[in-house]
């Protein structure tokens, strides 16, 4: 089944199931009122969300309406917690080689992971609002998965059986910001605003085949003002699959149902695929011109994230945004 949030309700939004065309829905908020609801009660809400759903498709729900994406909220318009991992090695293994630094032994073992902002989310149609453009705006088109409760301590088998959604996430990076944070010792912050969610997240099921080892096996394509900037294979070069990154974020507490786990920026080895952001480009003309070439983008410029299945049909719906400039 597919799931989204209506912009209305309060901050939380208001569950809606989506059809599979991604053409109509209809309000699921006699199940749960919202997404982080209906995962915290996931065992009892799920079937009757996925009965929903089958009528839906069967066209017999009622109250069935036309899907409008601008009145859609983020499916989680604000989370417990997002962890963001960086689990595909190419794109790391390629930003070090740049600056002329190899890649520790333990990241082929351990992933990276960062605590990343969860209190709010852009809509997938909302615009990204940045105050200077000197800040270096960046996108980072990648997959994410949500979970339920996630007890401490859950083996990579275990933590499997608690992915429970897939979706997408521009997590946008001010790219110029983040070299003198990284210097402090202490992470990211003011270098890591907020980012959006895909219209709608998706159970694994509905992935078919494109789920498995519990990878995304699809490309995930990105278009920048129009062209082309890359499409990248999921899975491939991950790494770190999503049941070993969720169980890396629950070694030491458990995670809240609701918690976001991203992949990271998707990257192949193969760089003819393109690039899911704007730093992995500017890397690779680093190493075959000395330099990069392109920049970071401008206000005006517009970002489009989607993902199609086998037949060419919008899985997630798409991310489509425009940088503004920021008036607060």
């Amino acid at each position: 089944m597919k799931l989204a949030s209506l912009k209305e309700g309060g901050r939380d939004g208001t569950l809606i199931v989506v059809s599979r065309d991604l053409t109509r829905a209809v309000r699921a908020d006699g199940i749960a009122p919202t997404l982080q609801r209906a995962l915290e009660d996931w065992s009892n809400a799920a079937p009757r969300l996925n009965a929903l759903s089958e009528r839906l498709n069967a066209g017999s729900a009622e109250g069935a309406f036309e899907l409008d994406m601008k009145a859609l909220a983020s499916p989680l318009p604000r989370a417990f917690e997002f962890v963001d991992g960086s689990a595909y090695l190419p794109h790391v293994e390629r930003v070090r080689r740049a600056r002329g630094a190899e890649v520790p032994e333990s990241f082929y073992v351990d992933p990276l992971m960062y605590q990343a902002v969860s209190a709010g989310f852009y809509g997938p149609r909302d615009p990204i609002l940045v105050a200077d453009e000197a800040y270096g705006i960046d996108l980072e088109a990648e997959i994410v998965v949500v979970t339920d409760d996630v007890p401490m301590g859950a083996t990579p088998e275990q933590a499997a059986g608690h992915i429970q959604l897939v979706g997408l996430v521009n997590d946008v990076s001010l790219r110029n910001l983040i070299p003198g944070e990284l210097a402090k010792g202490f992470g990211f912050l003011q270098s890591k605003p907020r980012s959006a969610l895909s219209p709608v997240f998706v159970t694994p099921d509905e992935l078919g085949e494109a789920w498995q080892g519990n990878k995304v096996h699809r490309p995930l394509i990105t278009h920048i003002n129009g062209e082309w900037f890359g499409a990248p294979e999921a899975g491939v070069d991950m790494q770190f699959d999503f049941a070993q990154l969720v169980a890396h974020a629950a070694k030491t507490r458990p995670l809240s149902a609701g918690t976001i786990v991203g992949s990271g920026t998707v990257a192949n080895e193969d760089t003819s695929k393109g690039a899911s952001c704007f730093a992995e480009r500017r890397t690779v003309e680093t190493l075959e011109h000395g330099k990069p070439l392109t920049p970071f983008m401008k206000f005006g410029d517009t970002v489009r994230i989607e993902m199609l299945d086998a037949e060419g049909r919008s899985i997630f719906g798409a991310i489509e945004q425009t940088v503004n400039r920021s008036t607060i």
